[in-house]
C-alpha cells in the first residue's frame, strides 16, 4: 500500500530539507520512494508543494485530491489552500506562523481569520504547533522545517535513530546539533 504525505509552503522556507530529510528516512527503511517538487513562485514567497510518496513499489511521484495521507505545512493559509487533497482520515501538521500573501501584502485582500478552526469544524484532523518559536529555541528560526518533521514523525513508524541519521547524511556538521534540538522539540521532548 502507498501512502502520501504533501509538504506545503513558501518558498525560502526549507520544503527541499524537510522532503529530503523524509525521503532519506523512507529509503533507510527500504521503501520505494518518489519525490515531486512543484514550484509555484517558489522563489521568496510563491508557494512550494513537494509529494512524498513510498511504499513496496511507486510508480508515480504525484499526489492527486484526496490521496494524501498527511499534509505538512509551513504556514496557516497553505495548509488550508491544500485541504482537498487530505484523505477523509488524514492529518494536517501545521505550523501556526502566518506568512501574509503577495494580496494580503498589497491590500488587495485580507488574512483569512480562525484558519485552525475552520478546518478543525471541517472534520479535518489538526496538528498545530508554533514552530518558529520553538526553532528558535533550538538555536535558529531556520529550522522550522526540521520541527515539522520531528511532529510528523510521532505519526509515523520509524525510529527516532532513523530520522537522526536522516539528518545527519543532509545537514551540514556545523548545523547539526541545532537541527537535531529542533527535531526533539518538534517531537515534544
Amino acid at each position: 500500500m502507498v501512502k502520501n504525505i504533501m509538504i506545503v509552503g513558501v518558498g525560502g522556507q526549507g520544503a527541499l530539507l524537510a522532503s529530503k530529510t523524509l525521503g532519506q528516512v523512507l529509503l533507510d527503511a527500504g521503501f520505494d520512494v518518489k519525490v515531486s517538487e512543484v514550484h509555484g513562485m517558489s522563489q521568496r514567497g510563491g508557494s512550494v508543494v513537494t509529494y512524498v510518496r513510498y511504499g513496496e513499489k511507486v510508480y508515480s511521484p504525484i499526489v492527486d485530491k484526496g490521496e494524501a495521507d498527511f499534509i505538512v505545512s509551513f504556514e496557516l493559509l497553505e495548509a488550508a489552500r491544500y485541504t482537498e487533497w487530505l484523505r477523509k482520515d488524514g492529518t494536517i501538521v501545521v505550523n501556526t506562523q502566518k506568512i501574509d500573501p503577495m494580496p494580503v501584502i498589497t491590500g488587495k485582500a485580507e488574512y483569512p481569520e480562525n484558519l485552525e478552526n475552520t478546518m478543525k469544524e471541517a472534520g479535518i484532523t489538526v496538528d498545530a504547533l508554533d514552530c518558529l518559536t520553538l526553532a528558535e529555541q533550538a538555536g535558529t528560526s531556520k529550522a522550522v522545517n526540521i520541527v515539522l518533521m520531528g511532529r510528523l514523525s510521532k505519526y509515523m513508524d520509524f525510529s527516532e535513530e532513523s530520522w537522526m541519521s536522516a539528518i545527519e547524511k543532509l545537514v551540514k556538521p556545523q548545523f547539526l546539533e541545532v537541527n537535531k534540538k529542533a527535531f526533539k522539540l518538534g517531537r515534544g521532548e
